[in-house]
């Protein structure tokens, strides 16, 4: 369900989220007529969602929950671990058994305040059951039918107690309530507000000096915000920054099926010649976006790295560096010349983004238990 490719230096291109065309033709939007929006700025973290709490208690046991892949050997936790910033720690993502995935995992936190989902933003950041749908059902990812998993959540009676709290005495699991049990949950979980957050909010936090300085050039001479703005750190929109294929696409035979797998479903043209991730190509089919990816947050990367989308950057230093330069071949990017004080003062804001994980239980599964014989 999701991102770290880390646009920090100064893109020249921009991308609509509508899909409608390239990104040359597009414009920024405006507040009214002839008025030129704001600048963009990093932005604060919002108040927490509304949620309706029994639905996400369920989801909270749902997300946990290994029966709902179709072997049972994986839950949603699996690719997007409490402790690694809901993400798992990996260049590329683990696949379903006897699979393996061709992009990096995205962390979760704050999932909610996406506009689009997934590297290539082919999923409404509006409609997260559907996203936990993508994920569960998808054969490279949990693999699960929906019907066969609403008939063992039926047989497991700690989950079926809450579903009976979240929806009523008289009802049955059904797959699109699982669905939306878990995306409800997923809206809990929100990244740390940290002392950037107060300062932005207009609030007298401390901030070190060199974390002041990394603010200072974010929103300056390192043309950060240009990609990176909003509560995110991120502008919901695809850019190319020219990084090389990872290897393993051809090195590693499970990872090439599953990706091409992914261009035949999507239609990409002469999908069997294709061995490289084509990004946002794949869903636009328009030649101007071969290459590009959805600008990730900036939220928990002190917990979530490897970066990028083929999670072929380390460390922050080396995030840093990389877009510092220009990217690679083909980038959007534009070299930005910063001595080595100010390289650290951007690392050590990427890092003050970083909040401490807040605690999370999980949910131990509980036995199946046989339905009476005339019960539902």
């Amino acid at each position: 369900m999701s991102g770290r490719a880390l646009g920090l230096g100064a893109a020249v291109v921009v991308l609509g989220l509508a899909w409608a065309g390239t990104t040359a033709n597009m414009a920024w939007a405006t507040t009214g007529p002839g008025a030129p929006s704001p600048p963009p700025r990093l932005q604060p973290l919002p108040p927490p969602a509304q949620v309706n709490g029994a639905l996400a208690e369920l989801g909270r046991h749902l997300y946990f929950e290994p029966r709902l892949s179709g072997d049972g050997s994986r839950s949603c936790a699996s690719c997007h671990e409490p402790a690694r910033g809901w993400s798992d720690g990996l260049p590329l993502a683990r696949g379903y058994n006897g699979t393996e995935y061709f992009r990096n995992a995205p962390g979760l936190l704050s999932v909610r305040l996406k506009a689009r989902l997934n590297w290539d933003g082919r999923l409404d950041g509006g409609d997260l059951p559907t996203a936990v749908r993508d994920m569960v059902t998808e054969a490279h990812f949990m693999n699960a039918d929906a019907r066969l998993v609403q008939e063992r959540v039926r047989q497991i009676p700690q989950v079926m107690a809450l579903w009976r709290r979240a929806f009523g005495d008289a009802a049955e699991p059904y797959g699109p309530q699982i669905f939306n049990a878990i995306g409800e949950y997923l809206k809990t979980l929100d990244a740390t507000p940290t002392a950037v957050d107060a300062h932005l909010r207009g609030e007298a936090a401390q901030l070190v000096p060199a974390v002041r300085e990394g603010l200072a050039l974010f929103h300056g001479k390192a043309g950060c915000v240009r990609c990176h703005s909003g509560p995110l750190g991120s502008d919901g929109r695809a850019h190319r920054l020219g990084l090389a294929d990872a290897p393993a696409l051809v090195l590693e035979p499970l990872r090439t099926i599953t990706l091409l797998r992914h261009h035949a479903t999507l239609g990409v043209p002469g999908y069997m010649d294709e061995r490289g991730d084509v990004g946002l190509y794949a869903v636009t089919k328009q030649a101007a976006d071969r290459g590009r990816f959805m600008t990730p947050s900036l939220r928990a990367l002190t917990h979530t790295g490897p970066y990028m989308h083929n999670g072929a950057l380390a460390t922050l230093e080396q995030v840093v560096d990389f877009h510092l330069r220009g990217g690679g071949a083909g980038s959007e990017l534009q070299p930005v010349a910063l001595d080595a004080r100010e390289r650290a003062a951007l690392v050590a804001l990427l890092r003050a983004l970083s909040g401490p994980p807040a605690p999370v239980h999980e949910p131990m599964p509980g036995d199946y238990a046989p339905v009476p014989r005339g019960q539902r």
